[in-house]
Formats: C-alpha cells, structure tokens, sequence
C-alpha cells in the first residue's frame, strides 16, 4: 500500500473531491445491500464489491457524488419507463437522509455535507424519448445514453453489442439527446461506440444551448489500449465543448498486468488527458461498486487521498489537483444545475 504523506493528506482533505460515476445502487436492487448502512471491503476484499457506500463516502470527505441506476437491458418494452420511475423514488428515499445531514468525516478531517446527484446509466431505460418529460424537472443530473448493449436508440462501444462498436446513432437516439438536452439532463457518452459518440454531439451542437457533453467513467487509449477507452479525437472533442472526462478506476481498463496496475495508472491517464485537451477537461469517475477491480492500493474510496500522493510524486502542481479532483467537474455541473 502506498503511505499517503502529511502533504498529500492536507491538500486532499482541503479539495473539493467529486465522482461522477458511482454504481452501488445495483445492488441494493439486487441484494438489497444497504446502501446507507456503513460495510467493509468483504470476503472479496472489495473485488467486483464493497468498495462504496453512503457513510463511507461521507468519511472519505467527498463534496459531491453522482449515483447511477443501472438498466436492465432486458426488460420488455412498456415497461421500463414505469420501472426507471420506481427506482428513481427508491433511490431519492434512501439518499435524503444523507443529503440532509453533515457527517464528520475521518478522512477529510473536517464536517463535509455529502452532496448526491442522480444518474441513468443506460437512456433505453426510458420507452421513448417523449418519457424524459416524466422525470421531474432537476431530478436527473446526466443520463449515459448507452451501455453494454445496443438498444433502439444507437450502438455501445462494448463487444457485446450486435454491431460489434461499430454502429451509430439512430433516429430515436437523435431525439433522446434532444429531450435530454431539453431538460438540462447532461449527456453522457461512456460506453458509446465511437461513431454513436461523434453523432451524438452533432445533434448537441444543433441545439441551442446545449449542454456540456460530459464522458463520466472511462479510460484513455492511448495509455492503455481498449474498447472502452477514448481516443485523443474525442478528448479533443470533449475538451472543445466545455465538458470533461472521468476516468474510471476498473484496472483492466488502465494497465496490465491487471495485479500490478496502481493508482498511479490512474493518474497516468489523467495526465494524457490533460496533455491532449487541457487542465479543465479531466475529472474523476470510479464506476465504484460497477463490478469493477480497484487499484491495488485504492480498494475502496476511503483510500482516496493515495490518488494526491501520486499527483505529488508526480510534479503536479496544487492547481491542477484541485481541478482535477473536484473543481472541473463542478464547473460541469453548475452549467446544468445554476
């Protein structure tokens, strides 16, 4: 494990910290894991698990955190938007406590208000673009519009999908983005295939205004080759818009040997991306708790602040820290939530 100094722990505990991508509630869904009780890393040792949940985000000090509800790719039509409604009820109940109350946070040293925004990973979990208007107006942070499959509204970059990353947009894709975008939702576009990425900020640049496009979880190719990593052309074309891009925790999306890749491997993504789009575009996005295997020194997210002792390793400048950790990402979020 890496020692995290007493330099890299006072900055972190005076950073504004934010995730844009946090993918517990699955198993509240599924396993009825509590999602505000406080847990450990389990048998797993936080492997595929364990890594998250609302008391130990409190005590990690984060200002702000964006829950996802995952969808279920294969639930029958005329069904889903209903579900997505329910699930958003479920998942606003059991953050409204967390949302309201300060809690003294070990790690950050100081009382921190948790602050949690609302997510849809997956827009197929609407049946129709029109559904977007069902969602109370400032309910919705950002909706992903793809996931691991391709659905009716365009391709996933995954190989999973029929189109093997391949295909793009469609017609009622198109008009997703525009309702979402209608309704201050940003627009996610992890886990777009490349071509369903490049259309849909075409139909972003069209409206007016549009959100800032916003890449929540994902890695970067040019670090680590992978079907679920950027390209410099669409860090560029992120960066271009105002948005910023998250990068995830998942080690087989940052490094190989998977049982050797660090944090350091996120910062080492985070660093081409600011090399290719600038200081303003990078963010963090976990995808904690997405099945996913966390860095081997970073289990959970109360290891944290072992990120700005590779930051500082690394000749980072307090600035471009503060950003990274929080402040982009905020930027982002009050041009949607003025």
């Amino acid at each position: 494990m890496t020692t995290v100094g007493s330099a890299a722990l006072a900055l972190y505990r005076d950073c504004e910290v934010v995730d844009m991508h946090v993918e517990t509630f699955v198993w509240t869904r599924i396993f009825r894991y509590d999602l505000t009780a406080a847990h450990g890393p389990g048998l797993l040792r936080a492997r595929w698990f364990g890594q998250a949940d609302l008391p130990r985000l409190s005590e990690a000090g984060l200002s702000a955190v964006v829950l996802s509800i995952a969808t279920n790719p294969a639930r029958r039509p005329g069904a889903r938007t209903s579900t997505l409604l329910a699930n958003l009820d479920r998942l606003q109940r059991l953050t409204s406590t967390s949302q309201s109350t300060p809690i003294s946070s070990a790690t950050s040293g100081s009382t921190k208000r948790l602050t949690i925004h609302l997510a849809v990973q997956g827009a197929n979990a609407f049946d129709r673009p029109d559904d977007v208007r069902l969602v109370p107006a400032g309910t919705l942070l950002r909706v992903t519009l793809m996931h691991l499959t391709d659905s009716f509204l365009g391709a996933t970059s995954s190989p999973l999908g029929r189109s093997r990353g391949r295909g793009g947009l469609t017609a009622t894709g198109r008009a997703m983005v525009e309702a979402l975008d209608e309704r201050r939702i940003l627009v996610d576009l992890a886990h777009a295939s490349r071509r369903t990425f490049f259309d849909a900020l075409e139909v972003l640049d069209a409206c007016s205004p549009a959100r800032p496009p916003v890449v929540t979880h994902t890695g970067i190719s040019a670090v680590h080759r992978s079907w679920r990593n950027l390209d410099d052309e669409q860090i560029r074309a992120i960066a271009d818009r105002g948005g910023v891009i998250g990068i995830m925790y998942h080690r087989g999306f940052l490094g190989r040997p998977s049982w050797r890749v660090g944090a350091e491997a996120i910062v080492r993504h985070l660093e081409h991306t600011i090399a290719v789009g600038g200081e303003d575009v990078a963010a963090l996005g976990s995808d904690w708790d997405g099945m996913i295997v966390t860095p081997r020194d970073m289990p959970t997210c109360l290891e944290l602040p072992v990120l700005v002792e590779n930051m500082l390793a690394r000749g980072w400048p307090e600035p471009r820290i503060r950003r990274v950790l929080g402040t982009n990402a905020l930027r982002v979020i009050a041009a949607t939530r003025p």
